[in-house]
């Protein structure tokens, strides 16, 4: 295990830390996924695909 790792986990033992990570992780995931759905319906992909990629974006937001 590298330093940096370490580092995270002694900072994730902070229950503050460890909300305020998360909670950052998740708005980077979900604006991954905006973007790259966004690039999709700019390329004009199939509607199907874009329905599905919509669901699993409100499958994430709903497991959050």
């Amino acid at each position: 295990m590298n330093t940096a790792q370490k580092y995270l986990e002694k900072q994730l033992a902070n229950n503050e830390f460890k909300h305020s990570y998360l909670e950052e992780k998740t708005k980077l995931d979900i604006e991954y996924q905006l973007e790259e759905l966004k690039r999709d319906i700019q390329a004009v992909k199939p509607v199907e695909e874009l329905i599905s990629k919509i669901e699993s974006i409100e499958k994430y937001l709903m497991a959050v």
